[in-house]
């Protein structure tokens, strides 16, 4: 298995942000507010798909923080995903990993929320060895300290997730004309496997649910976590599994090379890990599929990515050919 071929194009560089200037007044005022005096300073940062505002604010004084906005008016499900990390947040502002939530904004129609800025970068591309292991120390370590999870009201992954990871059971129902060989040989025994992952990865557990590298921030020796709407519970390795394969689609180390490093996989069910790992095939192949989302940078060519990188994870795992 190899890497994704250009792999600056696979996450938004920014350009299709909401710039701060735009933002509506209300908002701004609001930011001005907590950071305690006007900002003079919006640097647009990239990654992610949104449309919202995603910056990182300078005031006169130079108090620094990191805000991110988005209207419903735009992407409803993005204002949704908004609000669902400002509670997620909340829960998380004592945790060293995870930049301290100032406050949240919203009116209706405009969602944003303020945290620290933690400085630092995202990981450096194609993936380092040492970054990747650094991580999974990281990882480990914060999930230590968030078994069981501290942040009220989060449901089980197999329930936050029941709908779209089980893709392959319709896959299999409706199978697109252009399915790829492999996928439609083994789409019967993919569906199978699929249907186990529920009851294999229970946990209390505080998940991530969408580790990747722009959702890492490497500062100073601080390893920092960030965007958090798909929190859920589960056993820490599912977040490992699902972060593995998005390495090796960004030019990193195989996904059992990730697996085989990671102090979480220590006693992960085999039939477990292959289980959430054909699950996450089954999105990412049902997803390329389909037309892009409006209103968001185009997520489809990363999806594509990632549903070749799982394939041939689950063929080299199974054997199946």
């Amino acid at each position: 298995m190899t890497g994704a071929p250009g792999l600056s194009s696979l996450l938004s560089n920014g350009s299709h942000r909401t710039a701060w200037a735009d933002l509506p007044d209300e908002v701004r005022h609001w930011a001005e507010g907590l950071l305690g005096g006007p900002v003079v300073e919006a640097v647009t940062t990239a990654g992610g798909f949104s449309p919202g505002a995603v910056c990182r604010l300078r005031t006169s004084g130079g108090r620094r923080a990191f805000v991110k906005a988005v209207s419903s008016r735009v992407n409803e499900r993005s204002a949704e995903l908004h609000r669902r990390e400002l509670r997620v947040a909340a829960g998380l502002h004592t945790d060293p990993a995870v930049p301290t939530l100032w406050g949240g904004y919203d009116d209706g129609v405009w969602v944003a929320l303020m945290s620290d800025d933690v400085g630092g970068t995202t990981p450096r591309l194609p993936w380092r060895n040492d970054d990747v292991l650094r991580v999974l120390t990281a990882l480990a370590e914060f999930q230590r300290r968030n078994t069981p999870a501290r942040v009220d009201g989060l449901e089980q992954a197999a329930v936050a997730n029941a709908t779209a990871l089980r893709a392959w059971q319709r896959l299999a129902e409706a199978p697109p004309a252009d399915l790829d060989d492999w996928s439609r040989r083994n789409l019967e025994r993919l569906a199978a496997v699929e249907a186990t992952w529920p009851s294999l990865t229970h946990g209390d557990g505080l998940l991530h649910g969408d580790l990747r590298a722009d959702n890492i921030v490497l500062a100073g020796a601080e390893v920092m976590l960030v965007d958090w709407p798909w929190a859920s519970l589960g056993p820490g390795w599912l977040d490992v599994v699902n972060f593995a394969p998005t390495v090796t689609t960004m030019g990193g180390p195989e996904p059992e090379w990730v697996l085989a490093h990671s102090p979480s996989m220590r006693d992960a069910p085999s039939e477990g890990v292959t289980a959430a790992a054909v699950a996450a095939a089954g999105f990412y192949t049902e997803q390329e599929h389909l037309p892009p989302p409006p209103g968001l940078w185009d997520p489809r060519p990363w999806q594509r990515a990632q549903a070749r990188t799982c394939r041939d994870w689950i063929r080299h795992r199974t054997g199946w050919r």
